[in-house]
């Protein structure tokens, strides 16, 4: 199976890379090749690149910023959307969308389902619902997978900072009423070829089609997660660091977070025969891979 994904270094692309199962090939498309704030660039290189499967892993991700560069984080994650969606359908393949629990405005009191309606209240999280419409109107042949708090040992991500802090702070003040799933890349990554060996090898069956959830199992707040990374640091020989919990109020930023972030996997377990571990087994292996390449290093 060739499985071409947008981008060359987020964390999704780099996961891909790394656990591909024997028998899949990957191929990350980015710039100057595929430039997604070039939407003319989009189809030639995807169809150059001869997919089974396309998989819209890029995307403009700063949240803060895209609060002040609104037209761009449309671009890239609503038009650009739509084109890999349209060019995986002149191909005749199916597409797998990356998208967020920020299409939603976190008011729930309880996990999200697919069918829960949305509402995003940061201009990330409506450039990614303008993402996810613009593909459903491309192609049928779309599984629209939506995910949450996503970290791993690649790129800018919160365990990553918080290991960083680390170094230097004996305390850290971290969020503690923003509930969600923090979910691991690699999950991801593995999650994403399981679901594309589905849709290719049932290219008629309605049902592995259509949005669903994939978080890690669990739910956590951010001063959870900070908590549970300092403790495995600190198993690992490395100096205590203390967590102070505090309010979204006292960290001001641009963009609004949803105040609940979790999402209901059921769907995808059913349907798709995944399940995300629980997201302390992953992250503990996260902060140990970190810790150890670190030291190594």
């Amino acid at each position: 199976m060739r499985i071409t994904v947008t981008g060359h270094s987020g964390q999704v692309v780099r996961a891909m890379g790394e656990r591909a199962p024997q028998g899949v090939s990957v191929t990350a498309l980015g710039r100057p090749e595929l430039d997604l704030e070039r939407l003319e660039t989009i189809a030639p290189a995807i169809r150059a690149s001869r997919p089974d499967v396309v998989v819209n892993a890029a995307a403009f991700t700063a949240v803060d910023l895209a609060e002040s560069q609104d037209e761009t984080a449309r671009l890239v994650n609503g038009a650009a959307a739509g084109e890999v969606a349209k060019a995986a359908a002149a191909l005749g393949v199916p597409v797998i969308q990356i998208s967020t629990d920020y299409v939603f405005d976190g008011r729930l009191d309880r996990p999200y389902r697919e069918d829960d309606p949305v509402g995003p209240i940061s201009a990330y999280g409506r450039s990614k619902l303008e993402g996810e419409r613009a593909v459903a109107a491309a192609t049928g042949n779309h599984a629209i997978l939506r995910t949450a708090w996503v970290y791993s040992p690649f790129g800018r991500n919160f365990v990553r900072t918080m290991l960083r802090l680390a170094e230097t702070r004996d305390s850290v003040a971290v969020v503690a009423d923003q509930s969600g799933c923090p979910t691991s890349a690699l999950e991801i990554a593995d999650a994403i070829f399981t679901v594309a060996r589905n849709l290719t090898e049932s290219p008629d069956k309605a049902a592995l089609r259509g949005i669903f959830h994939m978080g890690a199992q669990g739910a956590a707040v951010w001063a959870d997660i900070a908590e549970a990374i300092f403790a495995e640091r600190e198993r690992l020989g490395c100096s205590p660091v203390r967590v102070e919990r505090i309010a979204t109020a006292d960290y001001p930023t641009p963009a609004q977070r949803p105040a609940n972030s979790r999402l209901d996997s059921a769907r995808l377990a059913a349907i798709h025969r995944v399940t995300l571990p629980p997201w302390q087994d992953a992250l503990r292996s996260c902060v140990r891979r970190l810790l150890t390449e670190h030291q190594t290093g």
